[in-house]
């Protein structure tokens, strides 16, 4: 719902933005739900497109988010065995965009004025981000580092008003995972008298499972009251914010008056990368002529 929303508002900016660009339009593709990157791709051949945008939603850049959802597109090239019509580039991270910055300072704000006024410099912020497998993380994935430019930008734009921490929610199966997790900050906090929390997603634009249940329910709700927290609120996602919507459309006309293909940082692999395709990614994207 709200990335059709999203999508609807950026386009119509965008054609105010860029008259000689326009008329422009957006498609959805998911990775693992319909309608399929392969799906959307194949509407937008039907369509005779001639420029194309690869514009991922996630704001910082992961092999496991991003890098997945471009090498899809590779793949759907590579497997039906014929080139684009269409010229593609793409943007792929954008995690200090200055809308961006100023859209999570907002939310965050918005949020710290309904703490009680006597608890409100006590109140802890706590930037939550899915977490990555620490063998992706070891391989040179550069999410950690650009979730923690996010969070050093919004601090910055905040005057570093109250303590905060970077940690990471989502966690599955035995295997090491990049910490330190959510709920076990929660409860370490409560056990050190530090009952005043903050949440605020930081890598994700709109809500969903993770948000309206794992951090609403499961960590607001349920671990709140087992841990006795004093007061809990999370920061409501970028969503239908018009602020958001606008920085969407200024990512994407900025992209276009740049004739950048993609970021310098996408025709790097990571240092221990193991997957073959992601190399052929690049190489599929920085060939293109604009």
């Amino acid at each position: 719902m709200w990335t059709s929303r999203q999508g609807e508002s950026m386009v119509k900016l965008l054609d105010e933005m860029s008259p000689h660009t326009a008329p422009h339009k957006y498609y959805i593709g998911f990775r693992y739900v319909h309608p399929l990157t392969e799906e959307a791709i194949e509407e937008m051949e039907r369509d005779g497109l001639e420029r194309a945008i690869a514009f991922t939603q996630y704001p910082q850049y992961s092999c496991s988010t991003t890098g997945s959802s471009l090498n899809a597109i590779y793949r759907y090239y590579n497997e039906v065995g014929k080139k684009p019509r269409m010229k593609w580039s793409t943007i792929d991270r954008w995690p200090t965009h200055p809308l961006l910055i100023q859209c999570f300072a907002d939310h965050i704000q918005k949020e710290l004025d309904r703490f009680p006024l006597e608890k409100r410099s006590e109140v802890v912020i706590l930037f939550s981000a899915h977490s990555l497998p620490m063998s992706v993380v070891n391989r040179g994935d550069p999410y950690p580092q650009e979730v923690g430019a996010t969070v050093h930008r919004v601090m910055e734009k905040l005057a570093y008003s109250n303590p905060y921490r970077l940690v990471w929610q989502s966690k599955v199966g035995p295997i090491p995972w990049l910490g330190p997790q959510t709920d076990e900050t929660i409860k370490g906090l409560c056990e050190r008298g530090r009952k005043n929390i903050l949440l605020v997603p930081i890598a994700f634009t709109s809500d969903h499972i993770e948000t309206l249940y794992e951090l609403d329910i499961e960590y607001s709700q349920v671990l709140a009251s087992e841990c006795g927290v004093e007061n809990i609120r999370r920061a409501e996602s970028l969503n239908g914010n018009p602020l958001f919507s606008k920085a969407l459309a200024d990512l994407v006309h900025s992209h276009i008056q740049s004739n950048e293909l993609c970021s310098k940082q996408l025709t790097l692999s990571c240092p221990l990368c193991v997957n073959p395709v992601c190399r052929e990614t690049k190489s599929f994207f920085a060939s293109q002529q604009l």
